[in-house]
């Protein structure tokens, strides 16, 4: 188990075999990857550089979901020890064009995405004559398509061999094989767009042969538009609207974000990085933000466990039943499940204990059809 010394609590950080979730930054070389990475992370391992491929290997790092709420309910627990939820980011080299072909550092990166469950796709939103475009010009929808596109190749690519590999099952009329032809079919007519879509496109039959394909283009995009200090201040500039209006041709998210900004207030104590963004007239760091709308972007929920030795967030996605909540905390957990008992999190903090909450009457035990809430404090009840 990791722990780091926060003010004067000891905080867990991460722990061994707890599974966090993956996103994958990207973009071309040179918009700020690494340096978003860094700030992200707190860490100088990945080297930020004034010229392409800095990025040798793809780096990670684990982050702890911020949520506030956690403090408060260490405060009530009387506990020192809190263990936030997490996301795994991923940095990886930069893409350019032909990357699909190998061109650049080439496929083993596309490699790395498939591997990711959401990409953060960053993208150059500011000028800066000092910092080398690998296009020579800013234009963040080409820069955007560009990359779009060789995840497109990849995954025609990929799509076009599983379609070679099943052809004699299609001859031999396999009912699964024509399903997934079709399924096929259907992918190549979309990738030959080169944009990302989304999976809601295919039906729950269809849905399977999606999946198992791991291709890029569907995944969870959050686009990322790299602003300088002054257009972060202002919430915009012509290149980030430029890149809110491609976003809305797919549902996709844009986080304004200023990865220098970041990077600098990763350097600072947390009460001196709230004094530099409240001189920049910033109400939240941006990699706060990232981080909850990855969280957000991948449907996920956080519930609750509360007593002396600890307060913990766990993750789930939303619609997830009790028992399957359980289970999350461990295997035994959702075989033997019996009962949930359930206080919401505004009752909870407004009772300030289990025992009053009780006397209030707004703790209360669920089934097996329950579906867990965002902010639910849960103690199951379990035999094995």
């Amino acid at each position: 188990m990791c722990y780091k010394r926060i003010n004067k609590d000891w905080i867990v950080i991460s722990e061994k075999g707890y599974k966090v979730l993956r996103a994958g930054i990207v973009g071309l070389p040179n918009v700020g990857k690494s340096t978003l990475f860094n700030a992200l992370t707190s860490s100088k391992n990945a080297e930020s550089a004034n010229y392409p491929f800095c990025t040798i290997e793809p780096n990670v790092g684990v982050v702890s979901v911020p949520d506030e709420r956690l403090w408060i309910l260490k405060d009530i627990a009387k506990t020192n020890v809190v263990i936030p939820t997490a996301i795994e980011f991923v940095d990886i080299a930069g893409l350019v064009k032909g990357a699909s072909k190998g061109e650049g550092l080439g496929n083993q990166f596309l490699g790395h995405i498939r591997e990711v469950d959401a990409i953060i796709h960053v993208v150059r939103s500011f000028l800066d004559e000092n910092t080398i475009h690998v296009a020579g010009k800013i234009d963040p929808i080409n820069d955007i398509e560009t990359i779009n596109m060789e995840l497109a190749l990849a995954d025609l690519n990929t799509v076009e061999k599983r379609k070679d590999r099943i052809a004699k099952q299609v001859k031999s009329r396999e009912k699964n094989a024509i399903i997934e032809d079709s399924v096929i079919d259907k992918l190549i007519e979309l990738l030959s767009e080169g944009k990302p879509f989304s999976i809601d496109l295919f039906n729950e039959e269809e849905l399977p042969f999606v999946k198992n394909l791991h291709l890029l283009s569907c995944k969870p995009v959050i686009y990322a538009a790299n602003v300088s200090e002054a257009d972060l201040v202002k919430g915009t500039n012509e290149f980030v609207e430029m890149v809110k209006e491609y976003a809305k041709t797919h549902q996709a998210q844009v986080v304004v974000i200023s990865a220098q900004i970041e990077s600098e207030l990763a350097e600072l104590s947390p009460e001196e990085a709230k004094d530099f963004m409240e001189e920049l007239g910033v109400d939240d760091s941006g990699i706060n933000r990232m981080i909850k709308a990855v969280y957000e972007l991948l449907g996920l929920r956080t519930y609750f466990t509360v007593g002396e030795k600890e307060v913990r967030a766990w993750t789930i996605i939303a619609g997830t039943k009790a028992p399957q909540a359980a289970g999350v905390i461990h295997t035994d957990f959702e075989k033997g499940f019996i009962r949930a008992e359930i206080t919401g999190y505004n009752d909870f903090v407004n009772a300030g204990s289990y025992v009053v909450a009780k006397e209030r009457g707004v703790t209360r035990l669920e089934g097996k059809e329950y579906i867990v809430q965002d902010g639910d404090i849960v103690h199951f009840r379990f035999a094995v």
